[in-house]
């Protein structure tokens, strides 16, 4: 029987899937599909990254695009816009620290016991050490690594990894804008995503 894992998260996860026909998307998906799930029969590959996603918006959709799909491995990646929003539109109702720990963790709570978790730090917003939504998400991986230890999941360490990264220097543009992947930071994801999870699906086939 054929195995699911479904990948939810925000533009940077959506990366334009409903224009592509297979519903993948030109991101980091896109990398992890061509090289773990196109040729491997045992598992299908669902993206249902949303752009603009913060939690909460994860938490209106989350019977609809993830229980009701009951997925053999779950991938989230959130926390970018809810730190973004914070700088780029302070009018809006934001999303604290503690309430992002409160709602991820309650969305968790809701996923069977036999669903392997992976739980993605979110990336950086502008390509600087010292930028305020740098600084911004140190909190919000912070929580995502809370979650993963207290849940058993795996842990992708996309925040260290790009903020080591842009510490070496001496690396093509990761961004378009500051937050949305150019293929080499797309290609970086995956990588991180992969040396993490991707032991998951290995076949001897």
């Amino acid at each position: 029987m054929t195995k699911k894992v479904v990948l939810i998260g925000d533009s940077i996860t959506d990366a334009g899937r409903r224009e592509d026909p297979n519903g993948i998307g030109t991101g980091y998906v896109k990398h992890l599909y061509e090289e773990l799930f196109k040729n491997n029969k045992d598992w299908e590959l669902i993206n249902k990254g949303v752009s603009g996603d913060r939690v909460t918006d994860l938490e209106a959709r989350w019977e609809e695009d993830v229980l009701k799909l009951n997925p053999d491995v779950l991938s989230i990646s959130i926390g970018i816009n809810d730190v973004w929003y914070q700088i780029d539109h302070p009018e809006m109702e934001q999303v604290t620290p503690d309430q992002f720990e409160a709602v991820y963790r309650s969305l968790l709570d809701k996923v069977p016991a036999s669903t392997q978790l992976i739980l993605m730090e979110p990336t950086i917003i502008e390509e600087h050490l010292g930028s305020l939504g740098n600084q911004g998400l140190v909190e919000y991986a912070e929580i995502v690594r809370f979650l993963a230890e207290e849940k058993g999941a795996i842990l992708v360490q996309n925040y260290a990894v790009f903020m080591g990264t842009l510490a070496n220097g001496n690396h093509p543009p990761l961004t378009t804008d500051g937050v949305h992947m150019t293929d080499a930071g797309s290609r970086l994801m995956a990588d991180t995503w992969k040396k993490a999870a991707g032991y998951l699906f290995k076949t001897d086939k």
